[in-house]
C-alpha cells in the first residue's frame, strides 16, 4: 500500500474527515449569521468529533474500552488520546455560557455508545431514535452553539436555521443507514431494516422536499446563495438515490460525508 493510500485510510478511519464535515457546517452557520469565527469553538468541534467517533467505532468494541490489540487500531487510539488533550484545552478556552450546552451534547454522545446502566442498552440500540439523536447532536454543535456564542435571539429565523440543519443531517445519515443495514444487529430495527431501502429513500426524498421549502422561506436570496443551495440539494438527492446496501467502501464515508465540506467551499468561493 502506497504512503498516500495509507494516509487516506488513516484520514478516514481516524475520523478526520467527519471532523472536517462538522467544522464545515459550523462555518456555514457563521456565514449565514454573518458573525465572526470563534477559533476555540472550531478547535473544540474538530478535536471532540474525532475523539467521540473514534471511541464509538473502536472503544466500545475494545476490552474495557481501552485495551486495543490490533496495532493499526492502537495507533488510532494513541492519536485519539492526544486529540483528547487538545479537546480539553479548547474546552477551557470557551466562554462558560457554552459549557452547559456542550455538557448536555457530550452526555448524549456518550449515551449513544454507553448503556445507561451495566445491564441496559445504549441509545444507539433504539433504532430510528438513533438518527434523531445524531441529528440533534450535530445541530446543537454546528448551529445552536454559534447562536448561543453570539447570543442571537431564538426568533423565527434562528429556529428556521436550526430545523433546516437538523433536516440536512438526517438526510445525510440515511445513506449510512442503508450501508449498515446488513451489518447492524437485527434488533436495532433501523429504518432500512424495518421498512426496506425503497421506503428509506422515499422518506429521504420527503425530507429533502421539506428542506427545500425551508431554504426558500423568508427573504429573497441572492443568486450565489441560490446556486449553493441548489447544488447541495442535488448532491443530497444523488447521494440518497445512489445509495445501496453493497456500497463502495468510500461512498458514504468519504463522498456523502464530504457534502458539508463542499457546502462550506461553495460558501467560501461564492458566498457574500
Amino acid at each position: 500500500m502506497s504512503q498516500l493510500k495509507k494516509f487516506f485510510k488513516f484520514y478516514l478511519d481516524a475520523s478526520i474527515h467527519v471532523a472536517l464535515a462538522v467544522i464545515s457546517l459550523y462555518w456555514v452557520t457563521v456565514k449565514n449569521l454573518n458573525i465572526p469565527v470563534n477559533s476555540a469553538i472550531v478547535g473544540f468541534l474538530f478535536c471532540s468529533t474525532m475523539v467521540c467517533y473514534n471511541f464509538i467505532k473502536y472503544g466500545v468494541e475494545a476490552d474495557k474500552y481501552f485495551i486495543v490489540t490490533k496495532p493499526y487500531h492502537r495507533s488510532i487510539q494513541i492519536f485519539s488520546f492526544i486529540v483528547f488533550g487538545c479537546t480539553v484545552y479548547f474546552f477551557v478556552q470557551l466562554a462558560s455560557k457554552l459549557w452547559l450546552l456542550l455538557i448536555v451534547l457530550v452526555l448524549l454522545s456518550g449515551l449513544y455508545a454507553l448503556p445507561f446502566w451495566p445491564s441496559s442498552k445504549n441509545l444507539r440500540s433504539l433504532g430510528i431514535l438513533k438518527i434523531v439523536l445524531v441529528g440533534l447532536v450535530w445541530t446543537g454543535l454546528t448551529t445552536a452553539l454559534p447562536l448561543l456564542d453570539v447570543e442571537v435571539p431564538l426568533d423565527f429565523g434562528a429556529l428556521l436555521l436550526l430545523f433546516r440543519r437538523f433536516l440536512l443531517v438526517l438526510i445525510l445519515i440515511l445513506p449510512f443507514e442503508i450501508r449498515d443495514m446488513h451489518f447492524d444487529p437485527p434488533e436495532l430495527k433501523t429504518l432500512p431494516q424495518r421498512y426496506g431501502i425503497a421506503s428509506t429513500k422515499a422518506t429521504g426524498y420527503i425530507l429533502i422536499l421539506f428542506y427545500v421549502a425551508l431554504v426558500f422561506i423568508g427573504d429573497t436570496m441572492q443568486w450565489p446563495e441560490v446556486i449553493i443551495q441548489v447544488t447541495v440539494i442535488c448532491c443530497m438527492f444523488l447521494a440518497l438515490y445512489k445509495s445501496k446496501a453493497n456500497q463502495h467502501r468510500y461512498y458514504a464515508a468519504f463522498w456523502v460525508e464530504g457534502i458539508p465540506i463542499l457546502m462550506a467551499l461553495l460558501y467560501y468561493f461564492l458566498g457574500p
